[in-house]
């Protein structure tokens, strides 16, 4: 993996969980930071304690990207800092748990328009700097659930499906050009998800943390992999789609997350 001392990396959903994680582990490895989220008091504070803890420059950009004029707004304020992007990390999203009957159509439409439209914007607007240079990475935030149907979750599974695709085919490209793709596959972990996908008390023993989803990001990233899954349950979840009927997968995921099941 390449020296990131002294380049800049920028992170959206920075605020808590873990993109709150990255910013804290890719600023102990020297990078400055662009960190952009809703919550500007959340942003401060993380700004003030890296940049006393590890001696890097941290900007703040709050901003909601559902918001009209984004992300070109949050594009526009990245440019005028003026610092080249060599990490971009794509790790804003959310997922609701929900039946059919009772999904908000604009909630639906808002998780598509944050987990693809907002990050494929970004990639490619900023990704074109990276080829230019010969050196960068792009860091996208998929999930377990890319590798098949999930039963009460069905937008957000598919979503992050289009990010696993989505960066895998961009690493097949650019991959002899200097900059490495990457599509990091989180299965549960302890972080405010869960509470705003109305997933209260599903945290299991078997649940993962940041520091793990950004730990196994690390190792991804020096084996220059196009994917990667935290965690060896979650690699076993993956598999279990191509070697047993999608009927079965479908109905035991529907049993798994039944919003009633207590």
């Amino acid at each position: 993996m390449q020296d990131l001392a002294d380049k800049w990396a920028l992170i959206t959903g920075a605020s808590s969980g873990i993109g709150e994680e990255y910013a804290r582990q890719f600023a102990a490895l020297g990078m400055n930071l662009i960190i952009a989220a809703r919550r500007e008091d959340r942003l401060n504070a993380l700004a003030a304690e890296l940049q006393d803890r590890y001696s890097v420059t941290v900007a703040v950009l709050p901003v909601d990207l559902l918001a009209d004029g984004q992300p070109a707004g949050l594009l526009e304020q990245v440019r005028q800092l003026g610092h080249p992007v060599e990490v971009l990390i794509n790790n804003a999203g959310f997922g609701i748990l929900s039946r059919v009957s009772q999904t908000e159509p604009a909630q639906a439409s808002e998780m598509i328009a944050l987990n693809i439209k907002v990050l494929a914007t970004l990639t490619y607007e900023l990704l074109p700097d990276l080829l230019a240079r010969g050196s960068g990475t792009v860091i996208n935030i998929a999930s377990v659930a890319a590798f098949q149907p999930i039963v009460y979750m069905p937008v957000y599974a598919a979503t992050k499906a289009f990010v696993l695709h989505f960066s895998e085919s961009l690493w097949a490209e650019v991959r002899d050009r200097g900059v490495h793709v990457l599509a990091v596959c989180p299965g549960p972990t302890k972080s405010e998800f869960f509470d705003l996908a109305g997933m209260n008390g599903w945290y299991t023993k078997l649940s993962h943390t940041p520091a793990d989803v950004v730990g196994a990001t690390l190792r991804a990233m020096k084996r220059k992999k196009n994917f990667t899954v935290v965690g060896w349950l979650n690699r076993l979840v993956a598999v279990s789609p191509r070697v047993t009927a999608r009927r079965v997968v479908i109905k035991l995921s529907e049993r798994i997350m039944r919003p009633d099941r207590g």
